[in-house]
């Protein structure tokens, strides 16, 4: 199965997108729930489904679109439905969201089957996956409610809730999602359900929200490797193995915490190097530098920010600060709408960059997003035409990321570790229940 198909009938690409869509959606083939009383549904689940889908694709931003699209313009190649918009409204209330988080579980697998010739696999080779964790807290919601309308602007009682999830680096695919409803919910209170979804062996990039002794202590005991910057004021014992030390330059293994009443279990290795004005500290438990250099330290680490990227697509391109309702169940179907889009969106986008054999940054998603509606000429594959004519239309142009240089450091260099260093003691936490919840 493919997202686009070259031949005579060759549209544009969101019409494309939009058949993969259509196939996708009826063969989830909903189960209509019988109703005791009244008529039968004249609306189809599936349609209600694709339309949804459908309406964030195009760009639209309320449910009376979805209910335009139903009833006066049509849906693929069904008959426009005589139904009200309230009845629309009502449908969606009832409607839950377990289509839409099939739908997205199964298009996922699709995908990542796809893209598996483009997957950045010179990524930290000897990891099973590279996988980054975070949340994002969704845009507040209009006051159209009653129980709304006296609740002063930027109270916490208008954000809907927060988006945990797991990204796919080398794929540049969402790997997991979880919804919060309480948009103040400490990171560490989902992040072991989120860690159960990614496969034993990969590395895990996380931001400071995730520091803490216990969790990494519980992703090495798991089989997992780790990367994270260096919190301020972390509590560090003096170096009981040095690699490399050259002026500010240090590559190291340390204990983290240096009093009794909080240190961790694993020795971990502690990286520094300056950067125009900058230093930067990592640390990693992958404690051999022959496998894991500094160079691909600050590599990795830099692609942390590939999640807040597409986060980006999700809630800016793709109109997800725009929130349809008030409503908890309708805020979350307009996400998981948006996540499967966002899901096609990034494949077209790393399938495009490794056919032209640039990097994926070197795509523009927001131009990328503007082209869709760029009708390609028959008989021609869009992504082919992205390809070819990309450079022209700008929407291929080099990347403005950051790109973190790193010392040069000979392996030869490099001390090796003492066969009887002693690399594990006895932890204590400090009592910090976050990070065990």
């Amino acid at each position: 199965m493919s997202i686009v198909s070259a031949g005579p009938s060759t549209d544009d690409l969101v019409d494309q997108i939009d058949a993969f869509l259509q196939e996708l959606v009826t063969g989830l083939q909903p189960v209509e729930e019988p109703t005791a009383l009244g008529r039968p549904r004249i609306l189809p689940s599936l349609c209600l489904w694709g339309g949804l889908l459908v309406c964030v694709l195009r760009g639209f931003s309320s449910q009376l679109q979805l209910w335009r699209l139903l009833s006066q313009r049509g849906l693929w190649d069904y008959p426009r439905f005589p139904v009200s918009d309230q009845a629309v409204y009502t449908r969606l209330a009832q409607g839950g969201t377990v289509p839409l988080e099939q739908l997205f579980t199964q298009i996922t697998a699709i995908l990542a089957d796809r893209l598996a010739p483009y997957a950045a696999r010179e990524l930290a080779p000897f990891a099973q996956e590279v996988a980054v964790l975070d949340e994002s807290t969704l845009d507040p919601i209009a006051r159209t409610l009653p129980s709304l309308r006296g609740v002063p602007t930027g109270d916490t009682a208008l954000l809907p809730g927060k988006v945990a999830g797991v990204f796919d680096v080398r794929r540049q695919l969402w790997r997991t999602i979880c919804f919060a409803p309480d948009a103040q919910q400490n990171e560490k209170v989902l992040a072991r359900a989120l860690l159960a979804t990614i496969p034993v062996g990969s590395l895990v990039l996380a931001d400071l929200g995730y520091f803490g002794f216990a969790w990494f202590d519980d992703l090495t005991d798991g089989g997992y490797c780790w990367l994270s910057r260096l919190r301020a004021k972390t509590s560090l014992s003096d170096p009981i193995h040095t690699f490399y030390a050259d002026g500010e330059t240090r590559d190291v293994l340390v204990w983290l915490g240096a009093y009794r009443a909080d240190r961790a279990k694993h020795a971990v290795r502690l990286v520094e190097f300056r950067h125009q004005g900058t230093l930067h500290r990592y640390l990693t438990n992958v404690l051999d530098p022959h496998q894991f250099s500094l160079q691909d330290i600050a590599q990795l680490y830099a692609r942390r920010w590939d999640i807040e990227m597409a986060v980006k697509l999700v809630k800016r391109e793709l109109n997800l600060h725009l929130l349809w309702s008030a409503k908890p169940v309708v805020i979350q179907q307009q996400l998981w709408a948006t996540l499967i889009i966002a899901q096609i969106l990034q494949a077209v986008r790393l399938e495009i960059a490794g056919r032209a054999g640039v990097d994926p940054f070197d795509v523009s998603m927001p131009l990328l997003v503007q082209e869709l509606r760029w009708s390609a000429r028959d008989g021609v594959d869009p992504i082919a035409f992205l390809v070819e004519h990309g450079v022209a239309m700008r929407v291929i142009r080099p990347s403005r990321r950051i790109r973190i240089m790193t010392p040069e450091i000979d392996p030869t260099n490099l001390v090796p570790v003492p066969p009887d260093l002693v690399r594990q003691r006895t932890p204590r936490y400090a009592h910090r229940k976050c990070e065990r919840r």
